[in-house]
């Protein structure tokens, strides 16, 4: 006899209600297994990207740095535990070789500012830039172009280049995320 035939002979409703249940742990953001405590679930413009999140000052700082692809449905969120405000400088496409699309999102998780991100020329270390992983070298990150929000924010979204447009995003457009789980959770 296999180990539960007993139990579900006996109850007849737990054969019918499984597939119930496991259809609704399937559209939750706890049962999915791409949802970690390094990936959030982000829906813009009713579509789901799952993003590593930047909870650190190194992850930010690092960010997608040297990445030669992001998937259709990937990207980072950069999390800020106070609130930014655009004095302090935007971002920057440092060691990026390719182009991203930003999204700066408020508090309330409505975007705030937009960018179409495009590379910048490689470091020259004949002109004193040095290697990627140098992070305070002036003379490369003072060439770099800002991408600065209008407003205070304090998250930013990187997503695969031609997604603003694909997903036809506007300011004001709302992004659904567990916010307060992750301002919790950011350094």
């Amino acid at each position: 006899m296999a180990p539960f035939a007993g139990l579900i002979s006996s109850r007849p409703w737990l054969v019918a209600a499984t597939p119930i249940v496991l259809a609704g742990c399937a559209t939750m953001t706890g049962c999915d297994d791409r949802v970690s405590a390094a990936n959030a679930k982000v829906k813009i413009a009713g579509q789901s990207f799952y993003l590593e999140t930047a909870l650190d000052d190194a992850t930010r700082f690092r960010g997608l740095s040297e990445r030669t692809s992001i998937e259709p449905n990937g990207g980072m969120l950069f999390v800020f535990p106070d609130r930014r405000d655009p004095s302090m400088g935007g971002f920057v496409m440092r060691d990026c070789p390719i182009p991203i699309d930003i999204l700066y999102v408020d508090k309330g998780g409505r975007v705030v500012s937009m960018f179409e991100m495009v590379p910048e020329a490689p470091r020259d270390p004949s002109k004193g830039e040095g290697a990627p992983k140098d992070p305070n070298n002036i003379p490369y990150n003072s060439r770099l172009k800002q991408y600065t929000s209008r407003y205070p924010y304090y998250f930013v979204i990187e997503l695969k280049d031609g997604s603003l447009e694909k997903l036809n995003v506007k300011e004001g457009d709302m992004v659904e995320f567990d916010r307060e789980g992750l301002l919790k959770l950011a350094k």
